[in-house]
């Protein structure tokens, strides 16, 4: 049985991959960025790297060969579930 975490993205572990359960806060603009970019519930997600000072980090999806830039800040709007 595995042990399932719920977090935001901000807290993930590099290299690990994780599910995007949900877009959380109220700023709108933020939440419409992410989709945008195909941050969407259901999606595959995982951090590859962090600038050298931990903001922004770079995250690639399960379906894009390219990766993303997201500030801290928006990816405290990413609710996660991964395994332990």
């Amino acid at each position: 049985m595995t042990n399932k975490k719920t977090s935001t993205l901000a807290d993930l572990p590099i290299g690990v991959e994780a599910e995007v359960t949900s877009l959380l806060g109220d700023d709108s603009l933020i939440k419409r960025r992410l989709i945008v970019m195909g941050v969407v519930p259901g999606e595959k997600i995982r951090i590859t790297k962090t600038a050298p000072l931990g903001d922004p980090l770079e995250v690639r999806l399960h379906d894009l060969n390219n990766s993303l830039m997201v500030r801290r800040a928006e990816a405290h709007a990413v609710g996660i579930r991964y395994d332990r």
